[in-house]
């Protein structure tokens, strides 16, 4: 499951700028690796939490992000190259932009930089399913353009046979820290290692297929379970299943996004499915009984004497899966079978003299049509 940026925070989401604001200075200074020295755990949650106050603090992004989820704001990198980096920037500008430039914690600090192989890029595509697929779900195939594991060296990046070494500069840490005096005091600093570009590795003899990076860009299909009830408009979250990382990183996540066909018959309303029944006016007048194609099979439909256009025949629980957040189905909705009397625009003679009687009998007055006139006015000259 995708981790939500509101939980993050501690904030409702319904939260104004100035909750998620406080929220996220509380959050922030309990998190910062100043604080937390050699706590990996606690470096990485900071970072997801400047990651989700950069997002929910923006108009526009937070929008986006309520409607598609991460997705929605790229996910933690630029989903079109498999190749970009996978960490998302601006946690040390934010933080500084709250407490003036300068760590709140003893020992100076500022944005500590990823060490170690970086994760790679998350990857959006979109996936055609049928309005049938898309109400009971089903698995469909998607294709993709992406970064994958370079088997040749297993990832690594080094050529075959070979190993890559520790960085000497940085001791296999990716990042060099110095220490200055200032006039305020002993000021410490980190940077990506300039010698192995903040690997942490440095490869003597780089693997040819793949030139050093551990990875090569291929056409991959990945299957992908469509749940029921699924929407268009809705994105699907595969964790692990984007770019993978250079040199050994992590995978990023696929993010899929869901169009579903129109149906020639049925057409959706929330989780309702709605459809017309066509009638003629002796079948409303008299009742009928019909046979009604639904997507789950054939249902008699009884239509009494007398009905009228418009209205409806409920069905339950024959419409759409309810598709709650975690993914799982919680009943369906209905099937609301909508009467339309279908009027003649042609009739024949026998017809026509058949409903004049008719309304006749019930008193009821009828102008004959301008083609019944011109008829009469034709045969009076025969």
């Amino acid at each position: 499951m995708s981790t939500d940026f509101y939980e993050l925070l501690g904030v409702s989401r319904g939260a104004d700028a100035d909750e998620i604001k406080r929220a996220y200075r509380k959050r922030a200074r309990e998190l910062h690796p100043d604080a937390n020295p050699g706590n990996a755990e606690a470096e990485s949650k900071f970072k997801e939490v400047s990651h989700a106050y950069e997002v929910l603090s923006d108009a526009e992004k937070r929008a986006r992000y309520d409607q598609f989820g991460e997705a929605g704001v790229g996910g933690r990198g630029n989903a079109g190259d498999p190749f970009g980096g996978g960490s998302a920037g601006g946690f040390g500008d934010i933080f500084e932009a709250f407490f003036g430039g300068g760590s709140p914690f003893g020992g100076g600090g500022g944005q500590r930089q990823q060490s170690g192989p970086p994760r790679g890029q998350d990857v959006e595509v979109v996936a055609d399913v049928s309005f049938e697929e898309a109400v009971f779900g089903c698995s469909t195939e998607v294709k993709m353009r992406s970064a994958i594991r370079c088997d040749e060296c297993a990832g690594s990046g080094a050529k075959k046979g070979t190993s890559a070494k520790t960085c000497a500069e940085c001791g296999g840490a990716g990042q060099v820290r110095r220490v200055r005096q200032s006039m305020l005091g002993q000021m410490v600093t980190a940077a990506p290692c300039g010698r192995c570009s903040g690997m942490g590795q440095i490869i003597d003899a780089p693997c040819s297929p793949c030139r050093g990076d551990g990875r090569i860009v291929k056409d991959v299909e990945h299957t992908v379970e469509v749940p029921a009830g699924i929407n268009t408009g809705q994105t699907l979250r595969v964790s692990g299943r984007g770019a993978v990382g250079v040199r050994g990183g992590g995978a990023g996540d696929l993010y899929v996004h869901v169009r579903v066909a129109e149906h020639d018959t049925y057409r959706r309303e929330e989780d309702d499915l709605v459809t017309d029944v066509v009638i003629s006016i002796a079948q409303a007048t008299l009742g009928t009984h019909l046979v009604l194609s639904t997507l789950d099979g054939d249902e008699d439909l009884i239509v009494p004497p007398g009905v009228q256009q418009g209205r409806e025949f409920l069905l339950k629980g024959r419409g759409v899966p309810h598709l709650n957040q975690g993914g799982r189905n919680r009943g369906r909705g209905n099937l609301r079978a909508q009467i339309v009397i279908a009027v003649p625009t042609k009739l024949s003679d026998a017809e026509r003299d058949l409903l004049t009687r008719f309304a006749e009998a019930r008193g009821e007055h009828v102008t004959q049509t301008e083609s019944k006139l011109k008829s009469k006015i034709k045969s009076a000259f025969l």
